[in-house]
């Protein structure tokens, strides 16, 4: 008597939105598992696959290329050995190592000129120039009034843009290149150009990067690495529309061509990357004018924008549309040793884990939705200060309005400022 007092069997109504519940949530478990499987299914980005076969390695000639400040812990752990090691994979007939030191403070030249000596050892045609020209020196000194690369600033001061100074060290490196085609004798020229940072690599890697897409590329990056597992270096990396990764951790991309090629482990088609390591087709720095490293004009750069000088020389390159940019993503550096093996877990030829996956999708997902007014705002930022910049001058056009981004960058002594 009391239990039918006290307990109603439930209404019809409850019962349904019961049914639609269990439904509900047996649907979501569904697609769960589902996308679970998907994901173990997919493609890996990062199974270890084997380096080019030497044959195919030894058909193209490389120019290494590197700038260096204040890096003596990393080439004396790793950047020497890697370098040497590719070096001799490669054959020293078939490369040239192009370096440019400036103002380091630390033994980074000491560390070089053992990189030197054992270059000669190998036989290996180079130019190493170690400098002593600091950020302090280049900042304290006057510039003319034309000179382009500066800026007044909000600090009340003409300053030195970063990426110009940046560009200008990187096409200094570049000199070689065309010097060592237009000298009277002993003529060399190179199939393609390999930009290395200030990174733990392998000769293994740089040789997964020089053999992307079997070497048919305008350029093909890695990623890079310095607290994993969020990349790097955001300042540089466009998926294929042009837009910034939407998540520091994979599958990164708010492109579905970019993000399902990640999700797929196939080389990765981007508008722009860096990321470490990059091997560019060498033909567009042969021709007249040659392919350059640049910052954007100073005059755009006073509306507070600015773009990285590893973007914007995709954006130049004319083999760009017609080859593409690739990102491998079978290709991990680090810019620490622990960062590094963080990439690489020895316990698995597999990184991310299936669950690690699942996780960054998810994140994705998330991101795609929530991120959409402050991606919109963004954009609409950079695209007024650029129709503002047009308008007040003629045939005024930047070609990499994609690399752009809402900050102003200077050198200062110790380094560069967001101002």
């Amino acid at each position: 008597m009391f239990r039918s007092l006290f307990h109603r069997p439930p209404s019809r109504a409850r019962l349904r939105r019961l049914r639609w519940l269990r439904l509900l949530l047996l649907g979501f478990i569904t697609f769960f598992v589902i996308d679970l499987w998907r994901i173990s299914q997919s493609g890996s980005p990062s199974v270890i696959k084997p380096a080019p076969p030497l044959d195919i390695r030894h058909q193209d000639r490389v120019f290494i290329a590197s700038i260096h400040w204040n890096n003596e812990s990393i080439l004396r752990s790793h950047w020497n050995d890697a370098l040497l090691d590719l070096v001799q994979k490669l054959g020293p007939e078939h490369v040239y190592v192009s370096v440019l030191e400036s103002g380091s403070w630390d033994g980074s030249k000491d560390a070089l000129r053992a990189l030197d000596t054992e270059l000669e050892k190998l036989g290996v045609e180079r130019k190493i120039v170690l400098e002593d020209i600091t950020h302090i020196d280049e900042i304290q000194r006057m510039p003319s009034s034309d000179e382009p690369g500066w800026i007044w600033t909000v600090r009340g001061k003409k300053e030195l843009r970063r990426i110009p100074y940046l560009s200008r060290l990187r096409n200094r490196v570049m000199d070689e290149l065309t010097a060592l085609a237009s000298r009277t004798e002993a003529k060399r020229t190179f199939d393609k150009v390999l930009w290395l940072n200030d990174v733990v690599f392998t000769a293994h890697d740089a040789l997964n990067i020089l053999g992307t897409r079997e070497g048919d590329y305008a350029a093909a990056c890695s990623l890079d690495f310095s607290k994993p597992p969020a990349y790097y270096d955001t300042f540089a990396l466009r998926d294929s529309s042009g837009a910034k990764a939407i998540t520091h951790t994979w599958p990164y991309f708010l492109s579905s061509m970019s993000r399902h090629a990640m999700m797929a482990g196939s080389p990765v088609p981007v508008q722009s990357c860096w990321n470490g390591i990059v091997a560019f087709d060498a033909t567009p720095f042969y021709e007249r004018p040659p392919l350059v490293f640049r910052g954007i004009s100073d005059g755009l750069a006073k509306y507070h924008l600015e773009g990285s000088e590893c973007c914007l020389i995709h954006a130049d390159n004319p083999l760009t549309p017609v080859k593409g940019v690739w990102l491998n993503p079978d290709v991990r550096v680090g810019y620490n040793e622990k960062a590094y093996a963080n990439v690489h877990p020895r316990h698995s030829a597999i990184w991310p884990s299936a669950g690690e996956k699942l996780l960054g999708i998810w994140q994705n997902r998330v991101a795609r939705l929530i991120n959409f007014p402050r991606r919109m705002i963004e954009d609409m930022v950079v695209s007024w200060r650029v129709r503002s910049w047009k308008a007040n001058g003629l045939e005024r056009e930047e070609h990499g309005v994609h690399c752009l981004i809402n900050e102003m960058q200077v050198l200062v002594g110790n380094g560069w400022a967001h101002l």
